[in-house]
């Protein structure tokens, strides 16, 4: 028991001595103040909100206490706006903005910055006489698109589940859709919700035999329950609209593959009947030999046709060579044409990513189903050996050869688009794209404008 008192009393000795250590600091002026943010309302260094909402500053401690040595001032971009303990900014126009707090004592400061990105209530709608979208993949970023030369973007941020609900958690991750809708709307851009099943990974097809979306929307019940979930994400996000990605028509049997083909159509008009007036609804279609069965799609805006892919160069013994080339753009698209759709309202897809073969047969051809794969196009300009990749088609220095389509080839298929009359194009995935002079998606803005 003595131990123990002896220990109290030296711990209370300790404390006074420190505490006489820290005034002697205070009062010689050497003491450094400090912010400590309880709330964590500093923790990111961003912030995103809508204009209307507001973003709270509070629970936040400081040392020494505010009083007659310490001040306190909160800024807005440079502009003193408060000099209280907590700060609730609360934007008046979409923007972003740089939020400061700082605490200074004896001419010496601490300061806490928060950037806030405020997404605009209304926005001016760009004038475009062409389509030019990136779609971003499910892992897309604002930080990938260009926006001075995109017209419209589309991020595949909806997967429909196969008991009818919906997982938007990518785009919900570190609110990265709403940073897209912000950046768009203040760049006067729509962006469009993409929706689909479960695809199978770089090229953007629906793993095989998953048909969750088809199954969900050939069900007028579940098809409706669908459409409200739909609808009321794009409101409360402030989406633009939604593209139906229906590439899971991939089925053993093909009364299941034909009957989601078909309802497609109804699907696209419920859908547009939900969301908010002026809203976009579009529809992603393939080429193959599915396209007879879709119903009516010429309510929807506009339809994005996957034009590459050809499937003739990957299988076991299938010959090297250009999977997406400009002829097969032209195949797709008339098939599209012949079926009654004006040229007017056909979007024509171009990838961003090549085919990779990693093994060969004796013959010099793909060895097997496993044997190739998929690369995105800014990777093949990063990894490439050859410093003039991006102007060619084929790359040899990577494993056993990838085709892909670079700039000259995608210069052509935006001229024949231009041309030929068509919407515009679009690129999957806009994420796969570089940001620079050997950019895509700006070789087709610079060449169809």
């Amino acid at each position: 028991m003595k131990n123990i008192k002896y220990l109290v009393l030296s711990f209370f000795l300790l404390a006074a001595i420190a505490g006489c250590k820290k005034d002697e600091e205070i009062d010689n002026g050497e003491f450094h103040p400090r912010i400590f943010d309880q709330g964590l309302v500093f923790q990111s260094p961003s912030r995103i909100i809508q204009e209307g909402q507001s973003a709270a500053y509070n629970r936040l401690l400081f040392s020494p206490a505010p009083g007659e040595k310490t001040k306190i001032s909160w800024t807005v971009d440079g502009v003193e706006v408060s000099t209280d303990t907590a700060f609730t900014f609360t934007p008046t126009a979409g923007g972003e903005y740089e939020v400061k707090v700082e605490a200074t004592y004896n001419g010496q400061t601490s300061a806490r910055i928060s950037k806030v990105l405020v997404s605009p209530a209304t926005y001016t709608l760009k004038s475009s006489a062409f389509v030019v979208m990136p779609y971003l993949s499910e892992n897309g970023l604002a930080a990938n698109v260009d926006w001075s030369i995109v017209s419209h973007v589309a991020f595949n941020g909806a997967r429909v589940l196969p008991d009818g609900g919906v997982d938007f958690s990518r785009g919900n991750q570190n609110q990265n859709i709403d940073e897209i809708v912000a950046r768009g709307h203040l760049n006067n851009t729509p962006v469009i919700l993409g929706v689909t099943g479960r695809l199978s990974g770089v090229d953007g097809w629906s793993l095989y035999n998953s048909v969750d979306f088809g199954t969900v929307i050939s069900d007028p019940v579940r098809r409706a329950a669908l459409v409200t979930t739909l609808a009321t994400y794009v409101t409360n996000r402030r989406l633009d609209g939604i593209d139906v990605m229906m590439t899971d028509l991939s089925n053993d049997v093909f009364a299941i593959s034909s009957k989601s083909a078909q309802s497609v159509g109804p699907f696209i008009a419920e859908l547009k009947a939900a969301l908010p007036a002026n809203s976009i609804v579009t529809a992603t279609v393939t080429a193959n030999y599915m396209h007879w069965e879709y119903t009516s799609l010429l309510h929807a805006d506009w339809i994005n046709v996957h034009a590459f892919e050809n499937g003739l160069n990957v299988g076991p013994g299938a010959p090297l060579g250009q999977q997406s080339p400009l002829s097969f753009m032209n195949d797709a698209a008339t098939i599209w044409v012949n079926k009654g759709y004006p040229k007017n309202k056909l979007v024509l897809g171009i990838p961003a990513f090549g085919l990779r073969y990693n093994a060969l047969d004796a013959n010099g051809n793909n060895a097997s189903w496993g044997s190739y794969d998929y690369i995105a196009y800014k990777d093949i300009i990063a990894t490439s050996k050859d410093p003039e990749v991006h102007t060619k088609e084929y790359d040899a220095t990577l494993a056993k050869g990838v085709y892909f389509n670079g700039i000259p080839l995608v210069t052509q298929k935006a001229n024949y688009i231009k041309t030929n009359g068509f919407k515009g194009a679009y690129i999957w995935a806009g994420d796969y794209d570089t940001m620079d002079s050997k950019s895509l998606i700006k070789t087709i803005y610079d060449t169809i404008n």
